[in-house]
């Protein structure tokens, strides 16, 4: 019988932890989700704050700058003043040899608070010095929530500052920002202040919000591409990019769009009501009728021709080192090239 896959503890152990008042000698973090890791990291450097009164028994070190026995030695030196110390260290991933961290992890100094910070999966659990942490429960893995995870967290963060949020409206909001949860976590802030008083967040106070700071958002873009609009189609994919917004979420939004508007004679045909026929092209019933448009200007001959674009800006992305610029500005030119002269099916 194959072994089952060795899984670390979700990060989220780690303020639970925290708000019953365990402090762990040592936190290995790690993972994909930054936003997860960043969060950690201050919750735990604010669970230490009481125990420390010297500035010089806290302190942040970059993997680059020291090597494991330097970092070992400061964890394992009594603190200057405080009860604690609190060391974090970044970019562990860094550091070679870590199996000498097996020393330590299996008898920490009971007055350092030591949190390691590792960007990025790990192969090998059962390998050192991993087995150790995961044995003392050191180790933690942040991992990015997608899909209905993402849209759960959403949900439950608009809650948690006295909002609503309908699981409908936060997957259409996941989808107009993507999947960074800071990035997400900062355009929510400002609907929030957008709203006042207000508790129900719906697609028209996102839309206005977007228009009143006139930022744009996927949608926009599939808007400009579904009306042919060259100019604001290339403008607006730019200005995503200039925002951290990744090649790859365009092309996924793109692809599901686009999709979305090859099914839309086979639905109409067989008079399916607009909330099943959004659901299955996935996207809000708000945004249906953008779809239908958009198939009135594209042949299934174009469609296949736009796919095709799709297909090759996945792979170009997913596999060379393509400048991302580069590779929308090529995806859009095949797209509206495509669909620049209508052809009869």
């Amino acid at each position: 019988m194959a072994k089952s896959k060795i899984k670390a503890p979700s990060i989220l152990n780690v303020s639970q932890d925290l708000k019953a008042g365990r402090m762990r000698p040592v936190y290995y973090l790690f993972g994909e989700d930054t936003f997860s890791l960043d969060k950690t990291i201050k919750e735990i450097e604010k669970s230490v704050e009481p125990f420390i009164s010297s500035d010089f028994d806290k302190e942040i070190i970059y993997a680059d700058d020291k090597n494991l026995t330097d970092i070992l030695s400061i964890a394992s030196s009594f603190p200057f003043g405080s009860e604690k110390k609190f060391i974090l260290v970044k970019e562990f991933e860094k550091v070679n040899n870590k199996k000498n961290l097996t020393g330590y992890i299996n008898s920490p100094a009971e007055f350092t608070h030591l949190v390691l910070v590792h960007n990025g999966a790990i192969s090998g659990l059962a390998s050192e010095p991993y087995k150790s942490l995961l044995a003392q429960n050191f180790l933690y893995e942040a991992v990015e929530l997608k899909g209905n995870h993402l849209v759960e967290w959403i949900v439950q963060y608009t809650r948690e500052n006295g909002k609503h949020m309908s699981q409908e409206v936060a997957s259409v909001f996941a989808d107009m920002v993507g999947e960074n949860r800071s990035l997400i976590e900062t355009q929510l802030e400002k609907v929030f202040i957008f709203l006042g008083d207000n508790k129900e967040i719906d697609i028209e106070s996102i839309e206005s919000l977007a228009a009143k700071f006139k930022e744009y958002n996927i949608f926009d873009l599939q808007d400009a591409l579904a009306a042919k609009n060259k100019q604001s189609s290339f403008k607006i994919a730019f200005n995503l990019l200039e925002k951290g917004t990744e090649p790859v979420f365009i092309i996924h939004m793109l692809t599901r769009f686009f999709t979305g508007i090859l099914r839309i004679n086979e639905l109409k045909a067989s008079n399916t009501p607009d909330m099943q026929a959004a659901r299955i092209v996935g996207t809000h019933p708000f945004y249906l009728k953008k779809f239908y448009s958009a198939r009135a200007l594209y042949s299934d001959k174009q469609l296949i021709k736009i796919s095709r674009a799709l297909l090759n800006a996945d792979i170009s992305v997913k596999t060379t080192s393509a400048d991302d610029r580069n590779i929308i500005t090529i995806l859009l030119t095949e797209i509206l090239d495509a669909g620049e002269k209508k052809v009869t099916a």
